[in-house]
């Protein structure tokens, strides 16, 4: 007798990213629900399966969808607009402060909803199936719009208490910054997709009373922190000057370094704050468009001490491109000029390793590993088809090489997500974004007249 299921992918070439390092020529994978029930021989699925919907998979790639370790989804819609005030020569340091902030200080609650709308439907298209909100603004709409596309994430709150300069909009007493963190956390903590964690934004905005708090708060509700740390040299001068200690050193000193810190960039570490991540179980964000430009990220030796790594975009603000696979190629280049060329190593890892590395580490650093990360039975259904017959990516002699070295975003063909196909044949299947279009058209020279005043 058949297993009746609700999808089969069949005859694709399957790249696990397992332990055992499966791969899968010719392979099927059944999905009953939202989870992968079996993966094995095209040839044994087709006598075993009865299924309610079948893709045929052949001559496309299979293999787990990505996690952005660090996004900012109110900050969509400055795509492209620093690096037009870059060119003009009248950028300036530090981004955050001077252009990102109060930019989401001037958003309003549709504004962030359709920021997650265009957003999550760019991840979606280039493969990402998981994000991790950094923290911003309206973080329920952040929600509502993950919701309806079909994306897996975990929204976050901007918190600031501190630092008058930063526009009342955005800044909170310690007091509602916990409270506001905490209910949020409450409200989604049933959504089988989306749910929340709590935020610190970085310290040089945030009391040491919040910080101590916000941590006391993770450990009793069991919730991480997602916050910067170590990500500049003006946040290690100012923790110097104020603490006499560096980044991780200040928050370890409050006890606020935990296996529930989520800490992004994290690219200026010294060796005693490496030991201070590995000992207390702290995950990493590298976001391979932007921290090259603040330091040399000590990407190896995070991975070599099994440190929770995960990669990220860091959002369309600093960089436009929501794609985890550029990501993995300029985080290879990267670590080849910081680590490798100098010491003359080639390479010091490989495309298809840190494509591994990334994979398996925006698992771990969502804290998600035993649910998603690689294809098993068992595991959530979150997972991409990437096709390997274009004139790019053909002949496809190794597949897990294809992937590494030669996929990009508009390669993916087809994502599923918890068991639900949510684009086919690159066509989104879950939102009509024309609506949300016409509302940015109309609104976008708003916002960006708001911006202008803001940061003149």
């Amino acid at each position: 007798m058949t297993e009746m299921i609700d999808l089969l992918i069949q005859g694709a070439s399957i790249v696990a990213f397992d332990d055992a390092g499966t791969e899968i020529r010719d392979g099927s994978i059944a999905i009953a629900g939202n989870r992968i029930g079996w993966i094995g021989k095209a040839d044994e699925s087709r006598e075993r399966f009865h299924a309610k919907d079948t893709i045929d998979a052949t001559g496309l790639i299979a293999m787990p969808g990505f996690v952005d370790a660090h996004f900012h989804t109110a900050q969509q819609f400055l795509h492209g607009k620093l690096a037009a005030i870059r060119r003009r020569g009248q950028l300036k340091d530090p981004v955050w402060s001077r252009y990102l902030v109060p930019f989401e200080s001037g958003l309003e609650p549709e504004d962030v909803y359709c920021s997650g709308l265009a957003g999550y439907a760019s991840m979606i298209s280039s493969g990402t199936t998981c994000f991790l909100e950094a923290g911003g603004p309206f973080p329920d709409e952040m929600g509502r719009a993950a919701d309806e596309i079909g994306i897996r994430g975990r929204i976050a709150l901007s918190t600031m208490d501190m630092d008058e300069t930063i526009p009342r909009g955005s800044r909170f007493t310690t007091e509602e910054a916990l409270k506001k963190n905490e209910e949020l956390v409450k409200r989604w903590q049933n959504h089988p997709r989306v749910n929340a964690w709590l935020s610190l934004r970085q310290i040089m905005v945030n009391t040491s009373e919040l910080t101590r708090d916000m941590s006391a708060l993770s450990k009793r509700l069991g919730t991480p922190i997602h916050t910067h740390l170590a990500e500049g040299t003006y946040e290690v001068d100012y923790s110097i000057a104020k603490w006499g200690l560096r980044p991780a050193e200040y928050m370890e000193s409050l006890g606020a370094l935990h296996h529930h810190i989520h800490a992004a960039h994290s690219v200026l570490l010294s060796l005693k704050e490496l030991d201070l991540y590995q000992s207390r179980n702290v995950s990493a964000c590298h976001c391979a468009f932007n921290n090259y430009g603040m330091g040399a990220p000590r990407v190896l030796e995070m991975l070599a001490r099994g440190i929770r790594l995960g990669l990220g975009t860091d959002g369309a603000a600093t960089r436009g491109s929501l794609d985890m696979f550029e990501v993995v190629h300029a985080a290879t280049v990267g670590q080849q000029a910081v680590a490798g060329t100098p010491y003359h190593v080639i390479p010091p890892i490989t495309h298809e390793q840190l494509l591994s590395a990334a994979i398996r580490g925006g698992a771990r650093a969502a804290r998600l590993e035993q649910q998603i990360g690689s294809l098993e039975a068992g595991k959530l259904a979150d997972l991409i088809l990437v096709e390997s017959t274009s004139p790019a990516q053909f002949p496809n002699y190794d597949p897990l090489i294809t992937l590494a070295e030669s996929t990009v975003g508009p390669n993916v063909r087809s994502v599923i997500i918890d068991g639900r196909v949510v684009m086919k044949d690159r066509v989104l299947l879950t939102v009509d974004l024309a609506s949300m279009k016409q509302r940015v058209s109309r609104q976008y020279h708003v916002l960006m007249n708001r911006f202008e005043k803001a940061i003149a």
